[in-house]
C-alpha cells in the first residue's frame, strides 16, 4: 500500500470520524400528459420482475448457501490518501451472512470482517482497538445486515427473496437516472422502522438490482460527541451515506449474479471522509458444507 506516516494518520482520523429531460410543453400537451412515474408501477411488480432477473423460482429455491470470492481494492478518496489490494469473501446461508476482506500489505487496515449469525451482528476491530469507518457505520446501523440487505443478491439473506418473512414496507418512488442507466426506485422501510433512509434501485430494462443507498444524518447535538482532534463537532451535523453498486451480471449456478460490487462510504461533517471498496468476484460456489460458527460475530 502507498502509505506514508501522513497517510496512516489520515486513516486514523477517518476512523475517529466514523465513530461518529428538460422540456417545454404547451398547455394542451400538459392536459394529456402521462401520469407521474410513481403511478406507473407497483412495488410488488418491481419485485416480481426483479426475482425473474435472478433466475427461475426453482433455481432460486435450490440455493441453500452461496459463497463468492475474489479480489478487492480499497481506496481513500478524501480524509487522507492511499490504496491497497487484497482478497475478499462473501458468504451466506439462510439469514446468516458475512463479508470478509484481507489486506496483507497494509499495517493500518489489515482486514475487515462483518458477520451476522442470524441473531447478532459484529464488526471486527483493527489493530489498536478501533474499528474502521465502515465497521463503525455498520455497527451503528446493524439493521442493514439483520435485514439481509448487505451484498444484495450476492446473499441468500437478500430480503426480496422472502418478503413474507421480512415484511418490509416498500414504496415506489419513480424512476431515476444513475449514470447512463434508467432505474426504478423503491424505498425500503423495515417492519420495525429504522433511523436510516434505505433506497433500492433496479435497472429499468432488466430489473436487476444495481444499487442500494443508505443515508443517515446526526443532528448537531449528537455530532458533538465525536472527537475531531480537539475541534468540536457540536456546531455541525454529520451526514453518513453508504452506497452499494452492482454490475457485470453473469450466470452462475443457474442464477444471474453481479461479479463487480462496489461500496462507497462518505462522511460529511467537520472532517470529510470518502472511502471506496471495489470487489471483482471470480469464484462462486453453492450449497457447500459451511460451519455456522464461521458466521459468529467477532469483535
Amino acid at each position: 500500500m502507498k502509505h506514508t506516516r501522513t497517510h496512516a494518520r489520515a486513516l486514523t482520523r477517518a476512523s475517529l470520524v466514523a465513530l461518529l429531460c428538460l422540456s417545454v410543453v404547451s398547455p394542451a400537451s400538459r392536459a394529456v400528459a402521462a401520469p407521474p412515474d410513481k403511478e406507473k408501477m407497483k412495488p410488488e411488480d418491481v419485485v416480481a420482475k426483479h426475482l425473474e432477473s435472478i433466475g427461475t423460482a426453482e433455481a432460486r429455491q435450490a440455493v441453500r448457501n452461496l459463497v463468492a470470492s475474489g479480489s478487492v481494492i480499497f481506496s481513500i478518496r478524501s480524509g487522507g490518501k492511499g490504496q491497497t489490494g487484497g482478497s475478499s469473501l462473501i458468504a451466506s446461508e439462510g439469514e446468516m451472512n458475512l463479508l470478509k476482506m484481507v489486506f496483507e500489505s497494509s499495517p493500518t487496515y489489515p482486514h475487515e470482517l462483518l458477520s451476522y449469525d442470524g441473531k447478532s451482528f459484529g464488526a471486527l476491530h483493527l489493530r489498536g482497538g478501533a474499528r474502521s469507518p465502515l465497521g463503525e457505520f455498520m455497527m451503528s446501523h446493524d439493521t442493514i445486515a439483520k435485514q439481509g440487505l448487505l451484498g444484495g443478491t450476492l446473499s441468500t439473506a437478500w430480503p426480496l427473496l422472502n418478503l413474507t418473512e421480512k415484511n418490509p414496507k416498500l414504496d415506489y418512488e419513480g424512476t431515476k437516472k444513475i449514470g447512463d442507466r434508467q432505474t426504478h426506485e423503491l424505498r425500503y422501510v423495515p417492519r420495525k422502522g429504522t433511523e436510516i433512509k434505505i433506497k433500492l434501485f433496479f435497472d429499468a430494462e432488466t430489473f436487476q438490482h444495481v444499487r442500494t443507498e443508505y443515508e443517515h444524518t446526526l443532528a448537531a447535538a449528537l455530532g458533538g460527541r465525536i472527537s475531531t482532534g480537539g475541534a468540536s463537532a457540536g456546531k455541525n451535523e454529520v451526514r453518513y451515506k453508504l452506497v452499494e453498486d452492482f454490475s457485470d451480471f453473469k450466470k452462475e449456478g443457474g442464477l444471474t449474479l453481479p461479479h463487480t460490487y462496489k461500496m462507497t462510504l462518505s462522511v460529511q461533517g467537520p472532517i470529510v471522509v470518502l472511502q471506496e471498496w471495489v470487489f471483482e468476484l471470480t469464484q462462486f460456489a453453492f450449497n457447500q458444507k459451511l460451519n455456522p460458527k464461521d458466521f459468529t460475530p467477532q469483535t
